[in-house]
């Protein structure tokens, strides 16, 4: 019985590679957001309770 075509697994990695790598970006992107949303609730928080002391 006669095999197929070889298989272009050197593609497939490189694919594998780039779509692995693009996902951690986004992830890591997504992480920097949430972070800096995260600072900004601080940051607001503090100054929310500093003018609340500083009008009593």
């Amino acid at each position: 019985m006669a095999k197929g075509p070889e298989k272009n697994t050197k593609n497939k990695a490189l694919h594998t590679k780039l779509l692995n790598r693009k996902k951690a970006k986004l992830q890591e992107e997504k992480k920097e957001k949430a972070a800096r949303l995260k600072a900004l609730v601080t940051k607001m928080n503090q100054n929310k309770i500093s003018n609340e002391s500083d009008i009593s």
